[in-house]
This record gives structure tokens, sequence and C-alpha cells, in this order.
């Protein structure tokens, strides 16, 4: 593979800034969305599900800016952020905190899984795994805090495994695949780059890039594939930082983050232009 695309996570304010971000550098003349693979991780992993379903850039750029206010809203509290550093923090092997987190989620009163499952649905739609590139999607078993990467030869639907990937422990309820529950793949690391190992040049959006141990953070798990891989991460800039707000998971922060993203995307082109050519 030459080519690799990695979307971090980031809530629906994250998915919209992605989304924003491509639209607007296909109008700068910059495709990343002709990768060979994709690496998805919560909100990028609906970003990536979209992207390759064939939905053009424009109507899915369009339906972020559109009326959110039907949407469920939620709320990343001190409840929620702290057991996530708790987790991130915790001494010896990482998926002991995954685990005890897990834990909890499997605990927390939360919206059925059903219904946070069509949720996803009506979001990604029904097109199954893409057939024009390859893509992974991670997420973590609740009960034991291993990491599971699904692909095509998963033998699931995608929308299983987006929603496992987009399942925040302690906000939505863990996802049942194979007899086994699942939590957001955010919870190893944001973004999640190293999975593009294999990969020439690759190009990280991360609306979130803060990790609790510094070796989780998209730059330094981009510096880790090695010398010969070509690759940067994008992050919101101040602008886009003050539309998406301090609340990822409220659906009236899209289409600021949208507009956000499309409008980054100027400034973002030249050296993106110049890495993926």
């Amino acid at each position: 593979m030459t080519k690799a695309l990695v979307l971090g996570g980031g809530g629906v304010t994250g998915v919209a800034w992605e989304i924003g971000m491509l639209h607007g550098l296909t109008e700068h003349g910059v495709d990343l969305t002709d990768a060979e693979l994709f690496v998805g991780t919560s909100a990028g992993s609906s970003v990536a599900a979209q992207v390759l379903s064939g939905v053009p850039l424009e109507d899915l750029f369009a339906h972020q800016i559109a009326d959110a206010s039907g949407e469920i809203a939620a709320r990343l509290g001190p409840g929620v952020i702290l057991p996530f550093l708790i987790a991130g923090l915790w001494p010896g092997d990482p998926a002991r905190g995954r685990a005890w987190l897990g834990r909890r989620a499997l605990r927390a009163r939360t919206m059925p899984e059903a219904e946070r499952r069509a949720v996803i649905a009506r979001r990604i739609g029904d097109g199954g795994w893409p057939a024009t590139a390859r893509l992974r999607i991670v997420a973590v078993e609740a009960g034991t805090g291993a990491v599971r990467v699904f692909d095509a030869s998963s033998g699931i639907p995608l929308v299983d495994a987006v929603a496992a990937s987009c399942a925040v422990p302690l906000v939505w309820p863990p996802v049942t695949i194979g007899g086994a529950r699942y939590i957001d793949g955010g919870v190893r690391t944001v973004a999640n780059a190293d999975l593009a190992d294999g990969s020439r040049q690759v190009v990280v959006l991360a609306p979130v890039t803060r990790s609790v141990r510094r070796s989780g953070r998209p730059a330094a798990q981009l510096a880790a594939l090695g010398p010969g891989v070509h690759g940067t991460v994008v992050s919101p800039d101040a602008a886009a930082r003050a539309a998406i707000g301090r609340n990822p998971l409220d659906p009236a922060r899209r289409r600021a983050a949208a507009e956000a993203g499309r409008a980054q995307a100027a400034t973002e082109a030249a050296r993106l232009r110049t890495l993926w050519s």
C-alpha cells in the first residue's frame, strides 16, 4: 500500500470537521479519499464509512451543515473524562486500564443498544464494507481491554464495527458482536495512526491530539512508522477549535465545525498536495 488516510476520534463535531476538511481539500485539488487504506477510530470510523459509501463529499458536507436540532445531544463531563484519564494512566499492562473502564461502561445506564445502532445505521447507510479500499476500524473489548481491528474479513456488518468504535464509554452503550461487548476505539489511542503500517504516504486528520501517554499521540505514532514514511498530522486550527467548542458531542456545533474544517483546508492544501502526490 502507498497511501493511507487516518481519521481520528472527536465526537459529532469531529465528524463534521473531518468531512469539512476533506470537502474543502477537494475544492483545492487535493483528494485524500483516493487512499488505498483508511484507518477509522470512533468519529473517524463513521467518516471513513461515509466517504467510502460512494456518496459525494459535497453531499456529505451538505448534511453536516443542515439543521441538527433533531439529533441526540450528550456531554463529556468530568464523570466521563476522569475515568478516561485513570484508564490511560493505569500502571503496567494498558489493557488492564481499558478493561477497568470497559467494566464501568458495561454497568452504566445509557440508551438501548439497538437504538444507538439505528443512529449509526442512518449515519453511514447500509452499503456494507467498501470494495474500493481497505478499511480498518478500531474498537476495544470491554471485558478484557483487548484491542480489536475490524475489516472486511471480520465477517460482521460494517454498521456494527462503526457502532463499536463509536461507543464512547459511560455515554453510549457497548456494542455486542459475536458474544463480546465493545467500546470506543479511542480508548486505545485517539487516532491509532500506527495501524497505517505498510503505507508510505500517511495523512492523519485528528480532531483530538491529546493523549495521556505521549506514545499514543498521533504525531508520535506517525513517527514510529519509520523514516521511509512521509506523513503529517492535521488538527483543528484556532478558528476550528473555537467553532468546535468544549463539548464534541454537541450536534448544535456540527455546522460550525464543518464550515471551519472547510475553511482550514485552504491553508493546508499546498503542503498536503505535495505530500500526497
